[in-house]
This record gives structure tokens, sequence and C-alpha cells, in this order.
């Protein structure tokens, strides 16, 4: 199994995703022997997942189904064990974007964290990419060394244990891209140009607050980057429903003819769902903002590398 390789056939060892609903799903690493508790009932390894097909359809012990997903690095930033705060797709896709990531580019990463973009750009950069990413403690990078060898993704990341601030990242102009995701940055900036190519490359630094951004984009044109700007990216999502509203009356002869078009409608839509509609009403599809939403998580700043 491998993050980056699709494989049919779920095999020990393997890491599955447990599939309970779109607001229910957890990994789990599958073993010969083990079972896993699920509140449909048992899941035995052994019998219900070695040898069977990803996306199979398993039947626990108690009469319920989930299904077994095969992982990929969405998948694992919505079901991860979180060491640290993490980054979600909404900001790792315009990441991957901006850093014009792709297979075959070098990239950079401090801190690692609990591994969420860690697993993005490995995908994105497969199968002559690298990673080389940072962290500074040591339970940590220990941590996701293994998950890195579990995933069968250790071939396309180097994992350092050290203070980027202070030692950098190991490695002098190879890199496309640097992204940081630490506390302060700006003391990073040095290091990261000279991770980056000679002929130039992309950096991101990711901060919750204003503050940070302004000392980084301060660093960031003292070590000579270009092309520096600052977004956020707020996700919206909206309920679509089906609304009932009145039609208007807009007097005697538009009611006569609203009335015939209305009449002629509901002959032409015999048989539709909409049978339960009163009189002088009509149905539509609407789309609303929920009323809670994720809010701020943080500013993505963006730079060039100058040539000169």
């Amino acid at each position: 199994m491998s993050f980056v390789e699709y494989e049919d056939t779920i095999k020990d060892g393997d890491t599955a995703i447990v599939f309970l609903g779109h607001e229910s799903m957890f990994p789990v690493k599958v073993q010969h022997g083990t079972v896993t508790q699920t509140k449909y009932g048992v899941i035995r390894h052994s019998t219900d997942l070695i040898g069977k097909k990803y996306g199979s359809k398993v039947t626990c012990s108690k009469g319920g189904w989930v299904f077994i997903l095969h992982p990929t690095p969405e998948l694992w930033t919505m079901n991860l064990p979180h060491r640290t705060q993490i980054l979600y797709s909404t900001d790792i896709s315009i990441i991957t974007m901006m850093l014009e990531l792709k297979p075959g580019s070098i990239v950079c990463e401090s801190g690692t964290g609990s591994g969420s973009l860690s697993h993005a750009l490995i995908r994105t950069v497969a199968p002559t990419g690298h990673l080389y990413t940072v962290e500074f403690h040591q339970q940590r990078a220990e941590k996701a060394r293994q998950e890195f060898r579990e995933h069968g993704v250790e071939h396309l990341v180097t994992v350092t244990n050290q203070d980027v601030c202070k030692n950098g990242f190991g490695v002098s102009n190879i890199a496309d891209a640097v992204f940081l995701d630490i506390p302060s940055p700006w003391e990073a900036i040095g290091h990261a140009k000279s991770a980056l190519k000679a002929e130039g490359g992309r950096i991101c630094s990711f901060s919750p607050c204003i503050e940070q951004v302004q000392r980084t984009c301060l660093a960031m044109e003292e070590c000579g980057f270009t092309e520096i700007n600052t977004l956020e990216i707020l996700l919206r999502v909206y309920n679509v429903r089906t609304i009932s509203l009145q039609i208007p009356d807009l007097g005697k002869a538009a009611e006569d003819n609203s009335s015939t078009d209305f009449d002629s409608s509901n002959t032409s839509n015999q048989g539709s769902p909409c049978t339960n509609l009163q009189p002088g009403t009509v149905q539509f599809k609407s789309g609303v903002p929920l009323r809670e939403m994720v809010g701020h998580t943080g500013y993505l700043t963006f730079a060039t590398k100058s040539l000169f």
C-alpha cells in the first residue's frame, strides 16, 4: 500500500480508511488476527479485510456495513492523529498551485507537524521529486518517519530533526519551492533562500497572525524576494434546498395569465415529486449559506526568489 500508488487489494500491514458516513470515518492499520470495533459491530481483519478489494462493502457483526477505502492525502487530512494544528485541503490546494509544484519538483518544508501537508506535497512531486521536511520536536519527527514508512513513501521524503531557524534545511541550491509553517518564519527566510535553486524558486509562509506576516514580508524584502503577496482563503459552503413561494398578485389580467400558465405547467409536470403544492404557489431550488462556517485559519504569504 502506498499513498502515491493505488492498489486494488487490501494486504496485511496496510493503512485503510473505514468509512461509516461522510461525517464519520477513521484510519485503521490492517493486521492479521486483529479486530476493529465500530457502532455497527466488529470488523475482523483476517476475514473481512485482508484479500478484499479497496472500496468493498463490509458487513459488521451487528448487521451494519461500512466501506473500506484506499488512503489518499485528502482522506488522511480528515482522519490523521493530530500532534499539532494542521493545514486542510482548502489551504493545501492553493499552496500546491502557487508554489508551481509538479512531478519531479524538490520541496523544502518546516515544520512537519502532523504531516497533513507533507502527504499532499509527496503525492504532487512523485515519482521523481523529493520532500525535505524539518521538524524541531524530536518525537514528532520520529513519528513522521514512522508514518511515511508505513504509508510507503519513505523513498520520497527526508525527515530532519533540527531548528530550521538556526541550522536551515540541510540542503543548498536544490529546491524548487520552500514552505514555512513555524512561529517565527522571518528568522528562516535566509536559510530558505539558500535552499532554493540559483535560478530562482517560490516560497510560501503560513502564519495565523498578521504581525507575523508583517515581519516575514520585511525579511523577504531584505533578502531580495520579489512578487510578495499575502492572501487568506475562506471556504463558504451553501445548502441547496427546495422552497415554496406564493405567486404574487399582479392584478386581474396578470392573474388570469399566470393562472393559465400555472395550470399548464402543472399538467406538464404530472408525476413529478412536487405534488403537494398549494394553489397559487411555486417551488424552486435555492442556495443558502450555512449559519456556521470555518473562519480564519491563517495568512499565506508567497514570494519569488529574484535572479539578481
